[in-house]
């Protein structure tokens, strides 16, 4: 088997990459890369591979890319505190360069592969490129992302390679099961349906009112400065720094695929989220709003990203990682992720496994049944 290294996204064979993307979740997909590429999030550098056959037919391919990555990123509580004590001394006390492999704003297994390469060809394969650049360019940790509960053959195939598969924080998805958002309502029980309408009365008092728009790059830098306001007062997971040019290219090349659910109060846009169309997936990848206030548009804005993927014809929600308790009120559920951790040194890999745990806590799966 032979491996090609690509440097940026123009590089990569359009019409390769696309046949063997093809079937497969839009986030792999080429003009993807090229939104990300373009956007700068934070430090990313990206970079592609594809794997051929001895005659020259793409098999697999797979995007990694290195990044500056605070190893205790799920610290909590004390910990979460001292290490932050730490950093106003030493501000790059535990931000390390890591190699990562798979979608950095989206969850996904980390490559794409044909019926003619089998799972262990593949993991074999893909160690042996990601341990050989790692090495190269003197990474201190490989991290292979993200592993759902269906890549579970995967798993094992990683650990007898010398990976560490540690929990990473649980996702939250919701089926969905009907035709008009009256039947979702009509099918939670009292208490739920009863302690949601009241908060979305709250909001129509309010003024609060909403808009579905495929269209909004020219919103861009607002919708950016809402999401910043978030980002900037979260307590839980934070690590991609998103930008204008990623708003204006999520618009600009994903087309009807692309959604932004706009919220005003009265004529005054204070709030938005951001959504993926990603075949029968509705994707939920962002919020923002204009002022860090504690009260209850979120729960309307959620509940809105519910009617929205019930109105669009959408099989499935994925609601994303955190505020676990407002979406599960609402009938998501959680499931869990996992991550595949190596250090390309012999002497720190098998310490590993053992530290990452210690330093990052992950919740229990614990969910509701909220539903008649």
């Amino acid at each position: 088997m032979k491996t090609t290294i690509y440097n940026n996204i123009n590089e990569v064979p359009k019409d390769q990459w696309d046949t063997l993307q093809n079937g497969h979740s839009c986030t792999y997909a080429h003009e993807f890369w090229a939104i990300l590429e373009r956007a700068k999030l934070n430090d990313f550098r990206y970079r592609y591979a594809i794997f051929y056959d001895d005659n020259g037919t793409p098999l697999a391919f797979t995007s990694f890319y290195t990044i500056t990555t605070d190893i205790a990123i799920f610290a909590t509580g004390g910990l979460k505190t001292t290490i932050a004590k730490i950093r106003k001394i030493f501000p790059g006390f535990f931000q390390l360069k890591m190699l990562e492999c798979g979608t950095p704003i989206t969850l996904n297994k980390p490559f794409v592969a044909s019926d003619h390469i089998s799972e262990v060809d593949m993991i074999t394969a893909l160690n042996n490129m990601l341990m050989s650049l790692a090495k190269q360019q003197g990474h201190f940790l490989i991290v292979v992302r993200d592993f759902e509960p269906e890549t579970a053959t995967i798993q094992p195939l990683l650990t007898q390679l010398g990976y560490h598969v540690v929990d990473s924080l649980p996702t939250t998805y919701m089926e969905i099961a009907w035709k008009t958002p009256a039947a979702y309502l009509a099918a939670m029980k009292s208490y739920y349906r009863s302690k949601l309408l009241k908060h979305l009365r709250i909001n129509e008092k309010q003024g609060i009112r909403h808009e579905l728009h495929d269209d909004f790059d020219h919103l861009a830098d607002t919708l950016c400065n809402q999401w910043l306001v978030v980002h900037n007062h979260a307590s839980e997971y934070q690590r991609e720094i998103l930008t204008p040019e990623f708003y204006c290219g999520f618009s600009a090349e994903l087309g009807a695929r692309s959604k932004a659910i706009l919220f005003y109060r009265q004529d005054e846009l204070i709030g938005h989220a951001l959504l993926l169309m990603d075949g029968t997936l509705l994707r939920w990848l962002y919020f923002g709003r204009t002022d860090a206030v504690n009260d209850s548009l979120y729960i309307y804005v959620a509940h809105k990203v519910v009617e929205t993927a019930i109105n669009l014809g959408a099989t499935r929600l994925e609601l994303g990682l955190t505020t676990y308790p407002i979406k599960k009120d609402l009938g998501a559920y959680m499931s869990p992720l996992k991550l595949a951790l190596k250090a390309p040194s012999r002497l720190i890999n098998p310490f590993v496994g053992f530290f990452y745990p210690l330093l990052n806590q992950t919740p229990e799966i614990h969910n509701k049944s909220i539903f008649k």
